[in-house]
């Protein structure tokens, strides 16, 4: 790790600091200019369409679905203490009530006749704005059961910086924070560029996963004012190499008729010569107008509420959903379900009145927490070996339990300390892949920091760790590519965790509305040697193998494992900032490196097949067809990271002949299954286990013993 490296002079932090006005977290420094607050805070039902679901297909008994799409318009009051914790919320400007305003894009399944649901209201959580489990019974037959069950699923907005790019991208409005005077709020900001390829201009606010929401504006555009720079460098812990102002330019630029200083626009960055995809970017700049982020977690608190609870908005538009709501179900995947986690550590699952929002809660691939409630946050930095490395995101504990006590920092405290406190807490499943454990930090929630001992978890949570798979995708062999310039391996696992996601999902609905209890946690341990420093994972021989690019077999080279993974620094990122919480001002940029890490373990493989040992073992990893490894390598030469969120796959050897030709130590297909008989009987008794266990839905393990079946790797 870098020693402390700070690109914002002290003449230019003084500066920021003097734009920076207070509202850190509480409401002790309120716009004096604030009206007292009147009454309950108002929201507004707004309904732009409604339409038959899936063609007016009918699922089951409940019958035919429908879609209702619109926008929820809501107000949240700065005096309310369940308010206090949303950063700036006192220098955000209000209306004639005193109030704050949001607003909040949602679209939401629901049967047509409200009588035959089930009661329960599974909220999913946009992802970037994005909807990335929207339910499709034509791609995925599998989840016509949640329509078959009769769930209401509400899918509603929550992040402020999101753009309408279209009509499917939900968005929501959070009003910008401002001094007392009016005037704008400034404060250093920091972003990584990361260019895939040679490219002359790049867009704000960067970040690999950042780069399309919208930006803060710099203070001014020109780029040699104190407090800014850019600064670039191949690999993380690479000194930086400063460019000079001259160099570069707010403003958009072509290689052609636009060349460099290019058009000035304050949301685009235009480097003479370009950017090259060699080095890795870093700008620090100041900002303006910080958008009040929090507020979109009092707008979900409140929209998931208003359909639990209200029987009618303050305009008398009828709830859609009203008296048929009982339970509800929050679900986040990768960074919005980080931000579920957030959701539930700051205290928003209480409601206004008290009472719960969310019943149970599902925090999909989720390691990490996410900034939303920083002033100048762009929620979702993904976290990184090379890239993201020190982003928001990872100081509010991974840990779980109401009395974790983080033994690097000696702060006391977990996930669910204040819904502990209120009574809130929610039935709570934590679903993790193996990239959780190799790039986004994950294993702090199972360890104590320094990686000694498991940790106890809470009663009211289960963790399920899906085995020897990457971060997301369908799995199965054609799920697979190669491109060796680019991953040293086939990138993606064959192994997955889609059909198990559903599995778990129906147990914890069962938890929730039955008090069913689930299956035990299913996670790698250090006590049993499952969980292990990465220096002492042992892979078997791979080799010899090859791999169709672009219709022509290509030699995968011999795996050659290197312990890369991403740390868990302990950073500092200025006095301003609550890292316990993910929260305030950040006046530290690039952050200081402490010289303190959290111990990081990774799941052990077992030595004969390389798969994970431990966790919820799929039918790819009980019947395997080859090895799905939770990581890759990039293939860039000079370049040291891991392949982004990807995992790989080498198969094993046909027969033992050719295994023992190539001196791979697997077993090959012949030595496991015999033939093609062999290899179903055997898929069809991992399906028939998982199915007993609780893992896999019948359905789905018909639909794979069928694949199987159908399509032979053995004579």
């Amino acid at each position: 790790m870098n020693s402390r490296l700070t690109y914002l002079t002290a003449a230019a932090f003084a500066s920021a600091l003097a734009g920076c006005g207070s509202g850190g977290g509480d409401t002790a420094n309120a716009n004096p200019n604030t009206s007292p607050a009147t009454g309950a805070p108002i929201q507004t039902l707004t309904i732009s369409s409604t339409q038959d679901f899936a063609s007016g297909a009918s699922f089951g008994a409940v019958g035919p679905y429908e879609q209702v799409t619109g926008t929820i318009t809501g107000e949240v009051d700065p005096k309310d203490p369940k308010n206090a914790i949303i950063q700036d919320l006192s220098l955000a400007p209000v209306n004639a009530r005193g109030m704050v305003e949001y607003s909040a894009d949602f679209t939401m399944l629901k049967p047509k006749d409200m009588s035959k649901s089930n009661g329960v209201l599974r909220y999913d959580a946009p992802n970037r704005g994005n909807i990335l489990t929207m339910i499709n019974p034509t791609a995925s037959p599998s989840d016509a059961v949640y329509l078959e069950r009769g769930y209401v699923v509400l899918y509603s907005a929550w992040q402020g910086d999101v753009p309408k790019s279209s009509p499917a991208r939900l968005t929501a409005t959070v009003p910008v924070a401002k001094n007392p005077d009016g005037s704008s709020i400034t404060g250093p900001y920091r972003a990584e560029l990361v260019p895939s390829a040679p490219v002359p201009v790049m867009s704000l606010p960067g970040g690999v996963f950042n780069g399309t929401m919208i930006p803060y504006a710099p203070v001014s555009l020109d780029t040699a004012q104190p407090g800014f720079s850019l600064t670039r460098r191949a690999n993380e812990t690479d000194p930086r190499t400063p460019i000079p102002p001259s160099d570069w330019k707010f403003a958009n630029c072509d290689t052609a008729a636009n060349a460099f200083p290019g058009t000035p626009d304050p949301t685009r960055i235009c480097l003479r010569g370009g950017f090259d995809p060699k080095y890795l970017y870093e700008v620090v700049y100041v900002a303006k107008d910080p958008l009040v982020m929090g507020v979109g977690l009092a707008a979900l608190r409140d929209t998931v509420t208003f359909f639990k609870s209200k029987a009618a908005d303050n305009t008398g538009r009828a709830n859609p959903v009203a008296g048929r709501i009982t339970h509800t179900i929050g679900q986040g995947t990768s960074q919005s379900g980080n931000a579920m986690k957030t959701f539930l550590h700051l205290g928003f699952n209480q409601a206004l009145d008290g009472s719960k929002v969310f019943d149970g809660m599902y925090a999909h691939v989720a390691a990490r927490q996410t900034n939303v409630n920083t002033r100048f946050a762009v929620p979702g930095g993904g976290g990184g070996l090379r890239t993201d490395h020190t982003a928001f995101g990872q100081t509010a504990p991974r840990a779980l339990d109401k009395d974790y006590i983080d033994n690097l920092t000696g702060q006391k405290g977990g996930v669910m300390t204040r819904c502990a406190a209120t009574d809130t807490c929610p039935k709570f499943f934590l679903g993790l892949s193996g990239t959780e454990f190799w790039q986004l930090q994950g294993s702090p929630v199972l360890t104590d920091a320094y990686g000694f001992r498991d940790l106890a978890q809470p009663e009211n949570a289960r963790i399920y760790y899906y085995s020897s798979t990457q971060h997301g995708g369908p799995g199965g062999t054609a799920s697979i590519s190669y491109a060796p310039t680019r991953d040293v391996y086939p990138r993606g696992t064959v192994a997955h965790f889609n059909d198990t996601f559903r599995a778990l999902f129906l147990n914890l609905e069962d938890w929730v509305t039955k008090n069913t209890q689930p299956p035990a946690s299913q996670v790698p341990r250090i006590a049993d040697g499952t969980l292990v420093r990465p220096e002492d994972v042992r892979f078997p021989v791979m080799k010899g193998l090859t791999w169709a690019v672009n219709g022509t077999q290509t030699p995968v080279p011999e795996f050659n494992y290197l312990a890369r993974y991403n740390g868990y620094p302990l950073l500092d990122f200025g006095p301003q900032y609550r890292p316990q919480d993910e929260s305030g001002i950040a006046t530290q940029l690039p952050p200081f490196y402490t010289g303190k890490d959290y111990a990081i373990l990774v799941p052990q493989v077992d030595p004969s097949t390389g798969l994970t040992r431990a966790g919820i073992r799929g039918v790819e990893v009980q019947a395997p067809l080859g090895t799905s490894i939770e990581f890759n390598y990039v293939a860039t030469p000079g370049i040291i990271d891991l392949s982004n969120l990807g995992g790989s796959y080498i198969p094993f050897h046909r027969t033992e002949a050719e295994r023992t030709a190539a001196g791979d130590t697997r077993p090959s297909l012949e030595s496991l299954y015999g033939n093609q008989a062999g290899y179903v009987t055997r898929v069809t008794e991992a399906a028939n286990s998982l199915v007993a266990q609780r893992f896999l839905l019948q359905r789905d393990a018909e639909r794979i013993i069928q694949q199987a079946a159908a399509n032979p790797v053995l004579p």
